[in-house]
């Protein structure tokens, strides 16, 4: 199990850092607000699907074509975890170094539409963490689904 969570947390977490941050370079200056974040929750489903690949890599070659939905959840929040921690990571580096002003023009731009009440302060650390939990969250439901789709027991 240690080896099959490894391989795919890691592909997870470089896909994760790779294709956050390059929508996050690439795109934020460009893109209104809206759109940014719909490309990062599609950059964490991406990332994410290395979940299912996880389990089911699992079930078929190390598992004899067996698995409890148990150990899928277990494999997938563990993957998760990783994944998580790759696009944390590449969100901290986002607002520490190479966009220091995200969140003063983030909250600049509330104001501006008269969301004030939607303001609050952040710091690159507290978005990575935050990054981290919804990244995770969002994979124990994935873990879940895949389990239940790619469960068999004796």
């Amino acid at each position: 199990m240690k080896n099959t969570v490894f391989r795919f947390g890691l592909f997870g977490l470089l896909t994760g850092v790779i294709i956050f941050t390059l929508h996050l370079v690439l795109g934020i200056k460009n893109l209104d607000y809206s759109t940014n974040e719909i490309l990062g929750y599609v950059s964490i489903f991406l990332s994410l699907s290395f979940v299912f690949f996880g389990i089911k890599h699992y079930r078929d070659h190390v598992n004899d074509g067996m698995i409890s939905l148990g150990k899928a959840m277990a494999i997938g929040i563990l993957i998760s975890i990783l994944v998580g921690v790759g696009i944390a990571i590449a969100d901290f580096i986002y607002t520490k170094f190479i966009d220091p002003s995200f969140f003063t023009d983030y909250n600049k731009m509330l104001l501006e539409q008269g969301r004030e009440d939607e303001i609050f302060e952040m710091t690159s650390t507290t978005a990575a963490i935050f990054m981290l939990i919804l990244v995770t969250i969002i994979g124990f439901i994935i873990s879940l689904i895949s389990g239940l789709i790619l469960q068999r027991k004796n």
